[in-house]
C-alpha cells in the first residue's frame, strides 16, 4: 500500500497570519462548547422526559443518538480535515453543532430532539481538528503544552456541564441548555472562519468511502447494544446479535483499510507503539470517566430515606462536584507544560493512579459531603494529569499530516470505553432495588470499585508507553539582553520534540 505524500497548502487568513494565541482562544471556545453539550443534559434527563411526554427508555435515546453520531463523525471528520483543510472542516463541524442546538432548543417532541442530537454529534470532530490546528500553527516546542492544555479544558467542560446544568434549568429552563451553546457556537464559527489560517500541511489522496461505511457500521453495532443493554438485557437476541455483527464488521473494516490505496485510518499508524498504548489507556480511562459523570450525580441525588445519598437537587449535586473543575484546570495546564519538557509517560501513569484512588474514595467513602468534595478534587487532579499528557503523546507519535485522524480515533476509543463503563455500571447499580425502589448502596460501591480496577489496568498500560522525551535543547537565536555589566548576548534554547520520527522506545515502521 502506497502512502499519499502530504501537500503544502497556500496560507490563508483574512487579516494576515493570526497569532497562535488568538487561534488557541477560538479553539478553546469551540471545544469548550462541544464538551459542555456532552454533559449538560445528563442531570436533567428526567426534566426532558417530562417535557417531551416520553418514557424513561425513550429519553435515553437523547444520549444514545448523540453518542453514536459523535463516535462515527469524530474520526471521519478528523481524516477529512487532514485531506481538505482542518480549518474548513472545523467551521463545518461548528455549523452542524449550531444547527443541532437550534433544533434541540425548539424540539416539540422526542423524534425532533433525537434528530437534533444526531446533528450535534457531528460536532465531535472539533476536538481532533483543534489538535491538528494547534500542531500546524504552534512552534514545535510549544505543541505538546498547548495540546495538553486544550485536552484538559475539554475534560473540564464535561465536569463543568454537571455543575452548570442545575442553575441554568432553575433560572432559565432546560431549553437554555441548548440556546446558550448555540450562541457560543455561532460566535466560535464566525471567529474560526475569519481568524484560523488555512492548514499548511495536508495529506494527499482522497476519502475511502468503503472503510468509512464499515467503520460507521461496526461502531453503531458496538455502541448501540452497550448503551441499551440495561434495558434490553445482556442476554437478549438484540444485544448478542449486534455485538456479533460488530465483531464481523470490525474485521472487514480492518481488511478494507489495509487494502485501500488511501486508507481512512492508517493501520500502520495504529500499530505504532505510542499510538496503540495511548489508545489502550484512553479506552480504560473512558470506562471510568463517563460512568462517574453519569452515576455520581445519581448517588448524590438519592433521597435520604434510601439509607444513603444526600437528597441533593440538580444544582446542589453539581456544586458538590465543582471541586473537580477547580483542581483540574491548573493541574491540566501544569501537566501539559511539564509533559512538553519531560515527556508524558509518567504524568499519564501518575494521573491514572490518582484517578483510581478517587474511585476507591467514591466506592467506600461517600457518607459525608466533605468526602465527596475531596474525592472530586482527587478525581480532578488525576484527570488533569492524564488528559494533558495523553493527548500530547498522540500528537508527538504520528506524522503531522495524520494528527487529525489519530486524535480523532483516540477520542473515539475513549468514547467506546465510556459506553462500556456506563453499560457495566448501569447493570451493577440497578441489579438490586432497595427501599423505595432505589438501587441498593452496595450497587454503587461495587460499581465504583470495578471502575477503579479499570484504572488500575490503565496504570499498568501506561507503563507500556514509550518514553517520549524532548531530544534536547537546540539553540535557535542569539539576542542581546540587558545585564548587570551592560548588554550581553543571550543564547535562547528551544527544546526539540520528536514529531512523527524515531521515538525513544518506539519501533521503526
Amino acid at each position: 500500500m502506497q502512502s499519499a505524500q502530504p501537500s503544502v497548502a497556500p496560507l490563508k487568513a483574512p487579516f494576515g497570519r493570526t497569532p497562535p494565541e488568538v487561534t488557541f482562544a477560538v479553539l478553546t471556545l469551540a471545544v469548550g462548547t462541544f464538551t459542555l453539550l456532552q454533559s449538560l443534559v445528563i442531570p436533567v434527563m428526567a426534566t426532558i422526559q417530562h417535557d417531551l411526554n416520553t418514557t424513561q427508555s425513550g429519553v435515553t435515546w437523547v444520549l444514545t443518538a448523540y453518542l453514536l453520531s459523535a463516535s462515527v463523525a469524530t474520526p471521519i471528520m478528523g481524516r477529512v480535515g487532514d485531506l481538505v483543510g482542518k480549518e474548513r472542516v472545523f467551521v463545518a463541524a461548528l455549523v452542524a453543532l449550531a444547527i443541532g442546538s437550534l433544533l434541540a432548543a425548539l424540539a416539540p417532541n422526542l423524534a425532533v430532539m433525537i434528530t437534533a442530537r444526531v446533528i450535534q454529534g457531528i460536532g465531535g470532530g472539533v476536538l481532533p481538528l483543534a489538535f491538528g490546528i494547534i500542531r500546524d500553527e504552534y512552534p514545535a516546542h510549544r505543541v505538546t503544552g498547548a495540546v495538553g492544555t486544550m485536552a484538559s479544558l475539554s475534560a473540564i467542560g464535561g465536569g463543568l456541564g454537571l455543575v452548570l446544568a442545575g442553575p441554568i434549568v432553575d433560572f432559565l429552563g432546560y431549553r437554555w441548555l441548548f440556546w446558550l451553546p448555540l450562541i457560543m457556537t455561532l460566535i466560535a464559527a464566525v471567529a474560526a472562519y475569519l481568524l484560523i489560517p488555512a492548514s499548511p500541511v495536508r495529506s494527499g489522496g482522497r476519502i475511502s468511502w468503503r472503510p468509512a461505511l464499515l467503520l460507521s457500521a461496526w461502531l453503531v453495532c458496538l455502541l448501540l447494544p452497550l448503551s441499551q443493554a440495561s434495558a434490553w438485557g445482556w442476554g437478549s437476541v438484540e444485544v448478542l446479535g449486534l455485538l456479533a455483527a460488530s465483531a464481523v464488521l470490525a474485521g472487514l473494516w480492518v481488511l478494507a483499510e489495509t487494502r485501500a490505496s488511501t486508507p481512512l485510518i492508517d493501520m500502520r499508524m495504529m500499530r505504532r507503539r505510542p499510538v496503540w498504548t495511548a489508545n489502550l489507556v484512553a479506552l480504560l480511562l473512558g470506562v471510568a470517566m463517563y460512568a462517574v459523570f453519569g452515576f455520581l450525580p445519581q448517588l448524590l441525588q438519592t433521597p435520604l430515606e434510601a439509607g444513603y445519598g444526600f437528597g441533593a437537587g440538580i444544582t446542589a449535586s453539581g456544586l458538590l462536584l465543582a471541586s473537580q473543575c477547580v483542581v483540574q484546570l491548573p493541574t491540566g495546564i501544569l501537566s501539559g507544560n511539564l509533559s512538553a519538557r519531560f515527556g508524558g509517560k509518567w504524568f499519564t501513569v501518575a494521573g491514572t493512579a490518582v484517578t483510581m484512588l478517587s474511585l476507591l474514595m467514591f466506592a467506600f467513602l461517600h457518607d459525608s459531603r466533605w468526602q465527596i468534595v475531596l474525592g472530586g478534587a482527587v478525581f480532578g487532579l488525576g484527570m488533569g494529569l492524564v488528559f494533558s499528557a495523553l493527548s500530547g503523546l498522540i500528537v508527538q507519535g504520528v506524522p503531522q499530516e495524520q494528527t487529525g485522524v489519530a486524535s480523532g480515533m483516540n477520542a473515539n476509543i475513549r468514547t467506546i470505553g465510556g459506553a462500556i463503563g456506563s453499560a457495566v455500571m448501569a447493570s451493577v447499580v440497578t441489579a438490586h432495588a432497595g427501599p423505595g425502589g432505589f438501587p441498593q448502596e452496595s450497587g454503587y460501591t461495587v460499581g465504583f470499585a470495578l471502575l477503579a480496577v479499570a484504572l488500575l489496568l490503565a496504570t499498568l498500560a501506561g507503563l507500556l508507553i514509550p518514553d517520549l522525551k524532548p531530544a534536547g535543547p537546540v539553540v535557535t537565536a542569539v539576542t542581546v539582553a540587558p545585564g548587570p555589566m551592560g548588554e550581553l548576548p543571550v543564547l535562547r534554547p528551544e527544546p526539540a520534540l520528536p514529531v512523527g520520527g524515531t521515538l525513544v522506545g518506539d519501533e521503526p515502521d
